[in-house]
C-alpha cells in the first residue's frame, strides 16, 4: 500500500448518485456520477467519462480517478463495461471490442442530456485496456472533445503480438485454434472456459507481471467483487471470445482524432509503454506524452502519490475549456 494507494477512495467533496442508462444495442450501463458540492445550480459543466482497465470493474481505478477529476471541477461518470460488472450483457466476461467502444458513446448520450453537463465539453478517459477502447469510440464519435489513457493497453496488439512482440504468428494461431474448439465443446453443451487475467496464487514460477496485478486484483488494495459474480472468474474473459481482440486495431487511423487533442500517460518503468509509444507516435497533433518516472503499469491504477492528477486536470481544463 506504498505511494499513496488508495483504490476504494472516497471523496467528501462531491455528490455522488449510481446512474443507468442503455447503449445503442439496448443494454443497459451502469456507472457512478460526480458531481462538485460546490457546482452552481444551472451551470453547464464540463464532464468526463471514464473507463477501468480490462476485466476490472469502476470500483477499480476508474472511481478513483473520477473522484479526483470531479474534485477539479468537472462532472464525471466511471462506467461498467458491458459484460462486466454491473452493466448488461450475457455470458458475463466476453470480449467485444465494438461494443466497449460503444459504451463510451452511450456515456456521452448519457451525459448530453443532463441539465448540468455542457455537452460540448466532454472528455473521455480510458485506463489499461479502456484506453485503447477510448481511442476506438473518439475515431467515430466527434462529440468527444478530448482524449486521455493511463497506462494504455492496445488489446488488439497485446493478443496478437504480445509484449515486446514476443509472440509469433505460430503462436497466435495456437491461441486461435484453441478458441474454436472450445466452441464446439459448447456448442455440446460443454462448460464455458475462461483464459488470461490475473493468477489467484502465486508461487516461485510466478511471472513479476503476475505478481504486479495480483498485488491489486487479489489483495485488499484492489480486490473488488461485484455482487452476484464469483471472485474465481474476476478479470478473466471467456476463452472463445477473447479471440475477438485478434481482429481490433484501435490505432489505425488514430491520426484522424485530431484536431482533438490527445495524452498519454504512462509509467516510465510500466512493462505496457510500448503502447502508448505507438499511439502517440501514429496520433495526430495536438498530443502529449507524459512519463511518470519510476512508476510501473499497475503503480498508476491507484498510487496517489504517483498519479499526476493536476496534470491530468490541467489537460482536460485546456482542452474542454476554461470556463468551469
Amino acid at each position: 500500500m506504498t505511494h499513496g494507494a488508495d483504490n476504494f477512495y472516497r471523496s467528501t467533496q462531491l455528490i455522488s448518485e449510481q446512474v443507468r442508462f442503455n447503449n445503442q444495442y439496448r443494454m443497459e450501463i451502469v456507472g457512478n456520477l460526480y458531481v462538485p458540492r460546490n457546482a452552481k445550480p444551472g451551470h453547464a459543466m464540463p464532464a468526463i467519462i471514464v473507463g477501468h482497465p480490462m476485466g476490472a470493474v469502476k470500483e477499480q481505478s476508474a472511481d478513483l480517478y473520477a473522484q479526483k477529476l470531479a474534485e477539479q471541477g468537472f462532472v464525471t461518470l466511471a462506467i461498467d463495461q458491458s459484460f462486466w460488472g454491473e452493466s448488461a450483457g450475457e455470458p458475463r466476461n466476453v470480449v467485444a471490442p465494438d461494443i466497449y467502444a460503444e459504451a463510451f458513446s452511450a456515456a456521452v448520450d448519457y451525459l448530453g442530456v443532463q441539465p448540468n453537463v455542457d455537452r460540448e465539453r466532454i472528455g473521455v478517459l480510458g485506463i489499461c485496456g479502456s484506453g485503447s477502447f477510448v481511442i476506438s469510440a473518439a475515431k467515430i464519435d466527434p462529440r468527444m472533445k478530448a482524449i486521455a489513457t493511463v497506462s494504455m493497453y492496445d488489446m488488439g496488439a497485446a493478443n496478437r503480438n504480445a509484449l515486446n512482440h514476443s509472440q509469433d504468428l505460430a503462436q497466435r494461431k495456437a491461441v486461435i485454434a484453441a478458441a474454436a474448439r472450445q466452441r464446439w465443446v459448447e456448442a455440446e453443451g460443454g462448460p464455458t472456459q475462461y483464459t488470461s487475467g490475473t493468477v489467484h496464487t502465486l508461487d516461485a514460477d510466478t511471472h513479476p507481471i503476475q505478481r504486479e496485478f495480483y498485488d491489486f486484483y487479489r489483495t485488499p488494495r484492489g480486490e473488488f467483487t461485484p455482487a452476484g459474480s464469483s471472485a474465481e472468474l474476476t478479470t478473466h474473459p471467456t476463452l472463445t471470445s477473447n479471440v475477438k481482440f485478434m481482429n481490433f486495431y484501435p490505432f489505425n487511423d488514430i491520426e484522424t482524432i485530431s484536431p482533438r487533442p490527445m495524452l498519454f500517460i504512462a509509467g516510465d518503468q510500466a512493462h505496457s509503454k510500448e503502447f502508448s509509444e505507438q499511439a502517440y507516435r501514429l496520433a495526430g497533433q495536438p498530443k502529449e506524452l507524459l512519463w511518470v518516472k519510476g512508476a510501473g503499469h499497475v503503480d498508476l491504477y491507484d498510487r496517489t502519490d504517483l498519479i499526476p492528477f493536476a496534470a491530468l486536470g490541467a489537460f482536460f481544463r485546456e482542452s474542454l475549456g476554461q470556463n468551469m
